[in-house]
């Protein structure tokens, strides 16, 4: 395992991967989404990603997809659902549930799917 897994897979192995911040989405509805964007940006933050617990909850984050598309249109930065590569465990337990069996969430996963040896290894 390292450090470029899952969502953070999507960047060059050649320049290093800081993190600027974290937070919690503040729980539901997100209150806290506006506002610790805005601290993320002052701070040089270029990306942010949703931890993979958005993901794999049960039922995931049902706010997702609206989360992601008010932080790029306000900040014109990108948005990734996923820090690590989703576990076996929640992988097999929401193929049975048909979870992610939209376009909208296989789109939304694509960056934690990894491979089986790999989401074993986050068991």
């Amino acid at each position: 395992m390292e450090k470029w897994d899952g969502g953070f897979s999507i960047y060059s192995h050649d320049e290093p991967l800081i993190l600027g911040g974290y937070t919690s989405c503040g729980g539901c509805p997100g209150g806290n989404i506006e506002y610790a964007v805005d601290e993320m940006i002052k701070n040089g933050v270029r990306a942010v990603h949703f931890a993979t617990g958005f993901i794999v909850g049960y039922p995931p984050c049902p706010y997702i997809s609206y989360f992601k598309k008010f932080i790029e249109k306000k900040y014109h930065i990108p948005v990734v659902a996923g820090t690590h590569p989703i576990p076996r465990k929640y992988w097999i337990m929401h193929e049975k549930l048909k979870t992610w069996d939209s376009d909208e969430w296989r789109l939304l996963i694509q960056a934690t799917t990894a491979d089986e040896t790999l989401r074993k290894a986050y068991d």
